[in-house]
């Protein structure tokens, strides 16, 4: 009996659930029938999956039999996509995720350039978070991402965009805004500042230190910005961010050289890269370092 794709995508949507229950609703299956299923495929295999009968534990066997089924799931998924895009659209379609910076300040000249010689060619652009970025483009939802993303990821389907500087961010009428930096860490005592989830990947001690005790909290960029705006307090972001702001904001540059982010291009490991794929990544670069330009003319 040949393994079934049925057989796999039911075993790691066990093993992903830790039960069989939510297994079931995610599959839109009974318990039973998912039960029968994962028992065809250990029959086949000749091998247990689980280390019990609870399905909440692999064997070692397990895990590796996991990622394989989550490689195949994940180009059987691009795949369909691919076919129901193109029935659909009747032209090639691009899928983009990209960290919000990137989704404001890089792509929409970008993608102004690549339309206009691509002028069939539909594009779909989500803003979210690095972290899922970087797991749906290794699902193969997204052709491209735009993220930070762990070296040890996606390590061979990946190019450098560009480097990103922290900085510290503030009302254009704050005191701070008339310096030019940069700024050593330091001068963030006794300012109210305001804590995000890009800041708290800043290392340094002496900043880790002074924002400790932070009383705000802003998950949100455009929140963030709002806040800094209207002079809640100040905080620390990327360059790229600043471009966010539909009211000017100062960036002022600080002296930890250490403090920036690396945001890289990303492609779905067992997606092939396509001219049109490869000629809007081009355009991306070409725009990343245009912004760079303007924004070294600027500093």
């Amino acid at each position: 009996m040949a393994i079934k794709s049925e057989m796999l995508r039911s075993f790691a949507a066990v093993a992903e659930a830790g039960n069989l229950a939510d297994a079931a609703a995610k599959l839109g299956r009974t318990p039973s029938a998912v039960s029968m299923t994962i028992k065809q495929l250990q029959d086949q295999l000749a091998e247990p999956l689980f280390a019990s009968d609870r399905k909440n534990q692999l064997t070692a066997f397990g895990v590796f039999v996991l990622e394989q089924a989550q490689t195949e799931i994940a180009q059987h998924d691009q795949t369909r996509r691919a076919i129901s895009g193109f029935a659909s659209y009747g032209s090639d379609l691009i899928q983009i995720a990209a960290v919000p910076s990137v989704a404001g300040g890089i792509l929409p000249r970008a993608i102004n350039s690549f339309l206009h010689k691509h002028p069939k060619v539909r594009i779909e652009i989500r803003d979210m978070e690095s972290a899922a970025i970087v797991k749906g483009v290794h699902e193969g939802a997204f052709d491209i991402g735009i993220a930070t993303a762990p070296d040890s990821m996606l390590a061979r389907a990946r190019q450098t965009l560009c480097t990103d500087p922290f900085g510290i961010i503030c009302a254009r009428d704050h005191p701070m805004a008339q310096m030019t930096g940069p700024v050593a860490w330091s001068i963030l005592r006794g300012e109210r500042f305001i804590m995000n989830p890009l800041a708290a990947t800043v290392t340094d001690p002496v900043f880790l230190a002074l924002t400790r005790q932070a009383r705000l909290t802003a998950h949100n960029t455009l929140s963030l910005l709002s806040l800094v705006q209207a002079g809640a307090g100040v905080t620390v972001l990327p360059e790229l961010v600043t471009h966010m702001a539909w009211q000017p904001v100062h960036f002022l540059p600080v002296q930890d050289r250490s403090a920036q982010r690396k945001i890289d291009i990303l492609h779905a490991p067992a997606a092939q890269m396509t001219p049109l794929i490869a000629d809007l990544c081009a355009d991306i670069q070409a725009a990343a370092t245009a912004l760079h330009m303007t924004l070294s003319s600027l500093s």
